[in-house]
């Protein structure tokens, strides 16, 4: 099936999705917004799709936030405002529970919408020239797609004041600094990197790179003892799982695993 603004591939294993709106900065309109939940919700329910990776058209945005001109002509309830802004929690929310890796591959500006997408994804690999930034606050908003919970939980709360109130971007460099990036490469090594990335991944195992995922989301809500009682639950099911058999066979046969997901 084709999409109007977005781009799909498919190739060994790794999908990536692409927001293919470069001449409105790859912001997300209506059409972008559904298209990616439906995408996501695919490669979410097929197997054969191990690792997904976001990214946007061109080299000056990732994604770019929502579509200004379409708020301006459109949300104009706040009732109407709310129901768009639990739209893109369910886009963020349904990233961060995929039950495989995400990789963002932040090619530009990543701003508003755009960095509340990176923040729900698992991993991020960022060109030299990307920037970061929550600048709501300067069109009298806030982040309405899980950025204030999110950066919160990632960096702390003097730094998330520092995005959620000043609204002013950063760095790559900086965002690396933070711990918001994985890794920061030249724009033309971007997606190269991602997919090596993406490959590091797939030698392990499906099964329990899902409970590890579950295992730190879950956790991050907890206190410390019964994030720990669930770590130690989540270990026993692994152990019963058909990987971990492959993984200790591989290990002892000294060859590689080959690994079902099961």
């Amino acid at each position: 099936m084709a999409f109007e603004e977005l781009l799909l591939s498919e190739s060994e294993g790794v999908a990536v999705i692409t927001v293919n709106r470069p001449h409105k900065m790859n912001s997300m309109s209506a059409v972008a917004r559904r298209e990616l939940l439906e995408v996501l919700r695919r490669v979410r329910d097929r197997e054969e799709i191990k690792v997904v990776i976001i990214t946007g058209a061109g080299d000056k945005a990732f994604i770019a936030g929502a579509e200004i001109g379409e708020m301006a002509g459109g949300l104009v309830a706040p009732v109407t405002v709310n129901r768009d802004a639990l739209k893109g929690q369910e886009i963020t929310s349904l990233i961060e529970t995929l039950p495989k890796p995400v990789i963002a591959a932040v090619n530009g500006a990543a701003m508003g919408g755009g960095m509340e997408i990176m923040l729900a994804c698992d991993l991020c690999v960022a060109s030299e020239q990307a920037v970061f930034g929550l600048p709501e606050v300067k069109l009298g908003l806030i982040p309405g797609w899980g950025g204030t919970q999110r950066i919160t939980r990632a960096v702390g709360k003097k730094a998330a004041m520092q995005f959620a109130l000043l609204g002013e971007p950063i760095s790559a460099a900086e965002a690396h600094r933070l711990g918001l990036v994985n890794e920061v490469v030249p724009g033309e090594q971007l997606m190269d990197q991602a997919l090596q990335m993406a490959k590091r991944l797939m030698k392990n195992s499906p099964f329990a790179m899902t409970m590890a995922k579950q295992a730190v989301l879950e956790g991050m809500e907890m206190p410390l003892d019964g994030g720990l009682k669930m770590e130690a639950a989540f270990e026993g099911i692994c152990f019963a799982s058909e990987d971990n058999k492959e993984g200790i066979a591989a290990f002892i046969e000294k060859r590689r695993p080959r690994f079902t997901g099961r």
